[in-house]
């Protein structure tokens, strides 16, 4: 279920960027059909609270082309936004879309934007993952639900959403990685193995992956598994990157080899 953000004392919708850019409220979702449209209010929804400038504006609506009329055309974006923001709760367009000496703002709190309540739900979960990994998992759990498909994938190709997309991306990798650790902290070893197998397959290059597939392997009981985790993993690194094994996992494939009670 979407989280609803109140503010002021006024329901108020979320933005939505995990995914096709979109506005939702309670049970209400709209797509933005119009690629300049949702090109802006994804823009505006990176900073919420926070001035976007003009001249920014313009570059990721327009991605280097040179307009001659870019402030007319910015303005109309923005006029079309603002009809659709009206839409969606009780304030006028041009309170939630403001316009400021500098360039426009959009006049939300951080969390009704999914992608800033993605983070502030990864890294309160992440925080909890060795010391109350019931409530890291609730927490992970809650902000990996929130994504939709690729961030960002139907905006426009300018640098800061390259940038962003990225940013996001590898958050979300890493909230996996922490769910999982969280799991098995609370000793979830046997209900993670299926998903750690496709995790490790599809993203050699992620170790940890490999190695938690390695601990929840050894905990149920299937050792020689685990050691060839981490020898087909040394033979993928070394054909696809030139790499070798990093130090952890190396410790790791020491640590099962041993029986090392670390590892329970």
């Amino acid at each position: 279920m979407l989280r609803i953000v109140q503010w002021l004392g006024v329901m108020t919708m979320q933005v939505q960027i995990l995914g096709a850019v979109a506005l939702a409220q309670a049970d209400r979702r709209m797509g933005v059909a119009a690629r300049q449209v949702r090109t802006l209010l994804a823009l505006l929804a990176l900073s919420p609270g926070t001035p976007v400038p003009f001249d920014q504006l313009v570059e990721e609506l327009w991605a280097g082309k040179q307009m001659g009329n870019a402030r007319n055309a910015l303005q109309a974006n923005v006029v079309r936004l603002r009809k659709l923001l009206e839409q969606f709760t009780d304030r006028p367009g041009d309170e939630l879309l403001r316009t400021v000496s500098s360039g426009y703002l959009l006049d939300v709190p951080g969390d009704a934007v999914d992608a800033h309540l993605f983070r502030d739900l990864a890294d309160r979960g992440s925080d909890r993952v060795h010391t109350r990994p019931d409530e890291a998992i609730e927490l992970l759990e809650r902000a990996l639900r929130l994504w939709r498909g690729p961030a960002l994938f139907d905006v426009s190709d300018g640098l800061r959403f390259r940038i962003e997309a990225a940013r996001l991306d590898e958050r979300r990798l890493s909230a996996r990685e922490d769910l999982i650790a969280a799991k098995l902290a609370n000793g979830e070893d046997r209900g993670v193995v299926s998903e750690l197998k496709q995790l490790a397959a599809e993203y050699p290059e992620r170790e940890r992956f490999s190695e938690q597939l390695m601990v929840a392997l050894y905990r149920n009981g299937r050792q020689t598994e685990a050691l060839d985790v981490f020898h087909h993993t040394r033979r993928r690194l070394a054909s696809e990157l030139g790499l070798e094994p990093g130090r952890a996992m190396r410790r790791l494939y020491q640590a099962i080899l041993v029986h090392d009670q670390v590892l329970l």
